[in-house]
Order: C-alpha cells, then structure tokens, then sequence
C-alpha cells in the first residue's frame, strides 16, 4: 500500500466518522461520502447509550468495555467533544434475571451493583413511582449522537480530509481485480481501499462485490419532548420505557433503547410513550410533545459486528454494527491499524466476515 493511502469511506454516521478522524491523524489520504447530511440516518435516531451491557457473551462485552475507556480518551483528544457519564438504572428484567445479570458481569468487572428503593430514590429523586429493587451501573452514559459525529468530521477535516454531502454512491468501481473507489451521479471517485459504514446501505454495495453479507434493519421508534428543567440525573430502564433527558433538558425514550417498532400506528404508539414519559417521572405533566423518530438499525444477521476485509474482493472493507455509538471509537482506531498497518486487533477476531457462510465472495471485477 502507497505510503498515505487514500481510503474514501461510504457513510457518514458515527462510524464512518469515527474511522475518518482516526485514518486521517495516522497519515491517510481520507474521503467521506454521504447520501445525505453528514450525521448518518441510524446515528442521529439513536438513544445513544454507551455500555457493556446484559446479554452478550463475553468477547463482546470486552470490545464494548475497550470501547467505552475509548470514549474517555476521546474528551481529552476532542474538547469539543461532551459525553455524560452519568450512570444507568436498571430493572426491565425479572428478579431472577437481574441477579444473573449482575452476578455474570460484577464477576468480569462490571461496576454493577444492587440498590434498595431508598437508595434509588436518593440516585433519582424525581422518579414517580420508584421499584423496590434495581441495578445501577455508574460508568455508564450516553452522548448526543449528531454532535459527536459532527465533532469527530469536523476534526477529519481540519486535519485534511473531505466529507462529501448528498451523493448517494451507485455502485463499486472494479479494476484490475480489486475495488478501486466507487460511483456515483457526479462520476468516479478512487481510493486505494474503500469501506463501506453506510448502515443498511451497506448490504446493496457488498453485494456488487459478491458478497452476501446478511442484515436486518428492525425499526425502533422514539419520541422526544421540548426542553424541560432538569429532572433525571442518569439512564433509567424500566419495563416500562428506557428514558435520559439531554443536557438540554430534552427527553428522549422508547420501549427499548433501540426505540422498540411501533407497529402499524406510529402517531398512536408515539403518544403513548409520550404519556409513558409524563407517568414516570415527577412534574412529568408539564412535559410538551416535541417529535417522534422511527429509525431502521442495521444489525449483522447474528447480532454481533461485521468489521473486516470483504474476502475476494481486494481493497473493500466493511464496518456494521448495531452498537455504533457504544463501538464507534474502538472500531474507528481498530479499522485504521488493520487497513494502514495490516494489524487486526484480537478482540475483532470473532467479528469478521468469514464467518457468514453465505458471504463467498464472487468478486465482479473488470
């Protein structure tokens, strides 16, 4: 590979923009493609929780603990960059199943603990109706999501790169054997190597290539109310709702914190967690209706990432996963060592995609 190569990264969400920025500072020739407004789609309709959460096995949880220590680095390398770490409530799950819950990840070292009604009232005071037991985790937070990825552009950019808005890119351009850059209405674009970070897109261009990568793309609805004095302090996931509220005072909840499919009535089940939020929360009446958000998640078949060279299709890298707020900065610094320096980082080991059976590359070179 040339000394600084060019990579030009289809999607401009918090991935591609993680991996920008962490391409650009270690020398590459870096260019950011978006169908649209830099800031991605699934990127600005997501909860943006950061953590290592229930019901993954442990290599997965110790990618998203990297990750999460990431996220501390990246305040001090980007003072523009705001994360709140302020702790997560949680008691969405059966008696049984929080106790293994904490059980599993207090024993790899979780910061979990239980917490008495008492102390959870102490924790979030403005609770209307707080549960006689919960789990809190303090390392836990969450970020705005399209100021971080503005954030991490803006910083590719003032170090050199390009970000392109509103040129959806057609297709991949094959020579020679390998991809060497892509198409789109305004021509060809080259690159040495190109990665795809472009969400649910991401399925129709490595299919050009050959390659049958499987995703879904569940919805997940969200509502958002107008700006209200400050009444939660942290993350709150209850069987009800998974609720924060923005620094600037804004709530922000959904069934789950993938938002949850509304089903066929979107106005109506956006109301209800609309009340939902009203319910939960102490002068919860005085909450005004902003806006509802229904987002499609891209998620590998498998639930877990897909980060890595595409196989038999030289110069096409692939990075998708449903956890991108939690991974964006750990799959940012891994992407740029494996394409710059040819190293994969250990914890990606289960995570390429040579394990989707389905996905032999026939490569559709010319």
């Amino acid at each position: 590979m040339a000394e600084h190569p060019h990579v030009l990264i289809v999607g401009a969400g918090i991935i591609g923009a993680s991996i920008a920025w962490q391409l650009r500072r270690a020398g590459a020739r870096v260019t950011v493609i978006d169908s649209g407004t830099p800031g991605g789609i699934a990127t600005r309709r997501s909860w943006a929780w950061i953590n290592a959460s229930r019901g993954n096995p442990e290599p997965y949880f110790r990618l998203r603990m990297r990750s999460m220590a990431a996220w501390r680095r990246l305040e001090g390398e980007l003072p523009g960059l705001q994360v709140s770490w302020s702790g997560g409530l949680i008691w969405d799950m059966a008696p049984a199943e929080l106790d293994a819950y904490a059980a599993e990840h207090g024993a790899w070292g979780y910061g979990i603990r239980h917490v008495d009604r008492a102390e959870i009232r102490r924790l979030e005071p403005a609770l209307a109706e707080p549960p006689a037991q919960a789990l809190h985790v303090a390392e836990e937070g969450s970020v705005e999501p399209l100021a971080a990825t503005e954030t991490l552009l803006g910083a590719a950019r003032e170090l050199g790169a390009a970000v392109i808005a509103d040129r959806p890119v057609r297709g991949l351009d094959f020579r020679a054997g390998r991809v060497a850059g892509v198409v789109n209405d305004a021509g060809r674009y080259e690159a040495d190597t190109v990665v795809l970070a472009a969400g649910v897109a991401t399925q129709g261009l490595a299919t050009a290539a050959g390659f049958a990568l499987p995703l879904t793309a569940p919805r997940g609805l969200l509502v958002t109310t107008k700006p209200h004095a400050k009444l939660l302090k942290g993350l709150v996931m209850a069987p009800e709702l998974h609720l924060r509220q923005t620094a600037e005072g804004r709530f922000i909840a959904g069934a789950d914190f993938g938002g949850g499919d509304p089903g066929e009535d979107v106005a109506g089940a956006a109301d209800e967690v609309f009340q939902g939020i009203r319910r939960m929360v102490q002068g919860g009446r005085d909450l005004i209706f902003d806006s509802h958000s229904l987002g499609h998640r891209p998620m590998p078949a498998d639930g877990f990432p897909a980060v890595g060279a595409v196989p038999g299709a030289p110069g096409l890298y692939v990075a998708v996963t449903h956890s991108g707020i939690t991974l964006a900065p750990v799959v940012g610094s891994f992407v740029a060592e494996e394409i710059l320096a040819g190293r994969r980082d250990a914890l990606l080991a289960p995570y390429g995609l040579g394990r989707f059976p389905q996905g032999v590359a026939r490569a559709h070179v010319q």
